[in-house]
C-alpha cells in the first residue's frame, strides 16, 4: 500500500461520515495513478501520463505536503470514483478581513466570538481545482463531499478563503456548496503547453 500525499487526519470525519455506506474519503496515494486519471477524463482530455511521469509529479507534490492536498473517494469496491485538489497559495498580503479589522482597531471581536489580530499577515488562499466524479457515480453527492472536505482542509491549514473557477453550467452546483460569484476568470494559454 502506498503512503498518503498528506496527513490523513486532515480529512474531516464529519464529511467522511456523510458518504454512502462503504465509501471512503482519503488523501491521494501514488498507486491511484490509473484510476485517478480515469476519473479526470470527465473534465478534460488527460493524455498518456506514464507511471514514471506520475510518480515524479507525485513525489514533487509530496515534498510540498503543506501546499498540495489531493483527495479521492473510493467506492465500496475500493475503486477511485471522485477526486479533487486544493493548492495553497501563500500571499505577501494581509487577508482582507485582517486589513479591515486593523483599520478600525488593532483587535476586534467577530460575530462568532473569534478574534482576529492585526499582527497576522501573509495570509493563505486555497485554490480548489479538478473536481471530478465518475459518470456512473454522479447523483450521490460525492462532488459536494469533495468540496466540503477540501474546504475543511483549507480552514485547518489557515486559509482565509478558498476560491475556484468553474464553467457557467456548474455555477449553481458550487453555489449550493457555499461559494458565491466573486469575479471573472481570465486565462492566457501558451502555445504547445
Amino acid at each position: 500500500m502506498s503512503t498518503y500525499l498528506f496527513a490523513k487526519d486532515l480529512i474531516s470525519p464529519s464529511v467522511a461520515s456523510e458518504l454512502p455506506k462503504g465509501y471512503t474519503l482519503r488523501p491521494l496515494q501514488k498507486s491511484d495513478h490509473a484510476e485517478f486519471l480515469s476519473v479526470l477524463t470527465i473534465l478534460t482530455k488527460v493524455g498518456d501520463i506514464s507511471f514514471e511521469t506520475w510518480s515524479a509529479r507525485y513525489d514533487w507534490m509530496a515534498a510540498r505536503n503543506d501546499e498540495y492536498f489531493v483527495i479521492v473517494i473510493e467506492n465500496d469496491l475500493g475503486k477511485v470514483v471522485a477526486v479533487g485538489s486544493l493548492i495553497i497559495e501563500k500571499k505577501l498580503l494581509l487577508s482582507p478581513l485582517v486589513l479591515q479589522v486593523s483599520l478600525h482597531s488593532h483587535t476586534r471581536a467577530l460575530s462568532n466570538g473569534d478574534e482576529v489580530d492585526s499582527i497576522r499577515n501573509c495570509a493563505a488562499v486555497g485554490h480548489i481545482e479538478d473536481i471530478a466524479v465518475a459518470a456512473d457515480q454522479q447523483g450521490k453527492k460525492l462532488g459536494l463531499r469533495i468540496i466540503q472536505a477540501l474546504d475543511a482542509i483549507a480552514q485547518q491549514v489557515g486559509c482565509y478563503k478558498s476560491i475556484l473557477d468553474c464553467s457557467e453550467k456548474n455555477q449553481g452546483f458550487y453555489e449550493k456548496c457555499g461559494f458565491k460569484l466573486a469575479g471573472v476568470q481570465m486565462a492566457h494559454y501558451y502555445e504547445g503547453k
